[in-house]
């Protein structure tokens, strides 16, 4: 399975996030770290929902860049 994971970049960090999956989050130094934790996250995210008897949320996200004219 996929899942779109969403990366923004702060002042002094990279924060990850998956749409698909509420509350699945991590934050690294790097965008490198940012990835790799946010895959660890959601490892242990679908086992917390499996150990749980929840259904896993399929992947529905999409992304699309757009240009804009900037004023």
């Amino acid at each position: 399975m996929e899942y779109l994971v969403v990366i923004e970049k702060s002042e002094n960090s990279y924060g990850a996030y998956i749409p698909d999956l509420p509350g699945c989050v991590a934050v690294g130094s790097t965008r490198r770290e940012a990835l790799r934790l946010i895959r660890e996250a959601v490892t242990l995210h679908i086992e917390g929902l499996r150990n749980k008897g929840e259904p896993i949320p399929p992947a529905t996200s999409k992304s699309e860049m757009i240009k804009i004219r900037a004023a």
